[in-house]
């Protein structure tokens, strides 16, 4: 993966995709978890780093995030406390969370309760994305954490996070997901099947490979159109 590229990471449940995440920020010794193969960041082993300054260069949101009983403010600032409010809100402009938090009765100064419990899921999950753009990381690893949020917020948040790589870059992502529109836009794309790759290539490539990739395109795509078709009460 180049500076600047996103690389999506797609397959089933329990195909390995957060194992991945997570031997790239070695909560699994590589060595242990892989029988051949390794992990390299700019061309060097990860092994080889010491792990706290690889995980200052990486920022990782999970699909569920934790968030600490203290304001908004504070959350999204958690790794850089002396962030100005300016630089605050625009991670959170970012992270497509800005709108919202102004509609709280305190804004930015309201307290989230305990693990976030005053929040819905995809409101947190953008409170955690803003808090891992306002750092300065070279790597940012999205770990399903789109997953509660509707696709139009979705791709407000990807084409955000696409400016800023232009903007700045350096900075890389990867991006989990089981929403297929998350990595339309990846330079590149794998599909993972019980720890394997069995797919690899752009969207549009993998469209053309007739695989798991495009079977499963086309039923979310199916699946959307009866979303958008199905009545909904008021």
């Amino acid at each position: 993966l180049a500076p600047g590229q996103t690389l999506g990471l797609v397959g089933a449940t329990g195909s390995g995709k957060s194992t991945v995440l997570r031997l790239i920020l070695r909560q699994f010794e590589i060595a242990q978890a892989l029988q051949q193969g390794g992990i390299t960041w700019g061309a060097h082993a990860l092994s080889g780093y010491p792990l706290q300054r690889l995980r200052h260069a990486f920022n990782w949101v999970a699909q569920e995030p934790f968030l600490f009983s203290a304001s908004i403010a504070d959350n999204i600032a958690l790794a850089q406390p002396q962030a100005s409010r300016a630089a605050i809100m625009h991670a959170a402009q970012l992270a497509a969370i800005h709108e919202d938090i102004l509609r709280f009765p305190e804004g930015y100064d309201t307290p989230v309760g305990e693990r976030g419990v005053t929040l819905s899921g995809g409101q947190k999950q953008r409170v955690a994305i803003a808090r891992a753009l306002l750092t300065d990381s070279h790597l940012l690893l999205l770990d399903d954490a789109l997953s509660a949020v509707d696709t139009d917020t979705e791709s407000r948040i990807l084409r955000h996070l696409t400016d800023l790589r232009v903007a700045q870059p350096e900075r890389s992502a990867i991006i989990v997901s089981h929403r297929l529109s998350a990595v339309v836009e990846a330079d590149h794309i794998l599909v993972l099947r019980e720890g394997r790759v069995i797919e690899r290539g752009n969207h549009e490539s993998l469209l053309q490979q007739d695989g798991w990739y495009a079977s499963q395109w086309k039923y979310q795509q199916l699946e959307a159109a009866l979303e958008a078709a199905t009545p909904h009460d008021e």
